[in-house]
């Protein structure tokens, strides 16, 4: 029971880390050259001064949309982490870990509605910015994210305290 706690505690460490790369991170989209766009900030080189030149991201409503779903991805997962463990401590014996389960479930709808946003509407958001380029490491840590925690949730949904 102990080395099935500790893999899914790592499994959720390993999501939380993931999901703070790919919401806070500088590389949503790369352009081509060294510019690459991130959820806050819009980055460019400036040739002439050899310096980068950054400024806040537009205002468009999709590229909001998919910032507030990032970082709601981000507070479930804290939140389901603190649960897990409130509940591994607090809860009697042979209770399941639904609160937990469910908040990762959350957890992985928000990513993934957040990425998908992000990939149908790649055009209207960098609308202003050069055409070409593609989609960043940041966007793929997204996806990436998006299994595990569905698999996290499942998991411990099925997962039943012990002695």
């Amino acid at each position: 029971m102990s080395l099935l706690l500790l893999v899914v505690s790592a499994l959720h460490i390993l999501i939380l880390i993931l999901l703070f790369v790919a919401t806070l991170d500088k590389s949503w989209w790369t352009l081509p050259g060294k510019e690459s766009l991130n959820l806050w900030y819009d980055c460019t080189w400036n040739n002439d001064t050899k310096t980068w030149a950054c400024s806040n991201v537009s205002e468009n409503g999709w590229l909001k949309a998919v910032q507030v779903l990032m970082v709601l991805s981000l507070i479930l997962c804290c939140l389901s982490f603190i649960l897990f463990m409130f509940q591994l401590y607090t809860m009697r014996r042979g209770g399941l870990f639904y609160a937990t389960g469910l908040c990762q479930l959350c957890t992985s709808v928000a990513v993934f509605t957040g990425a998908l946003i992000y990939a149908i509407h790649a055009e209207e958001i960098l609308e202003k910015h050069p055409r070409g380029g593609s989609f960043g490491y940041c966007f793929a840590l997204a996806w990436v994210a998006f299994p595990l925690a569905l698999v996290s949730g499942i998991i411990y949904i099925h997962l039943r305290k012990r002695e």
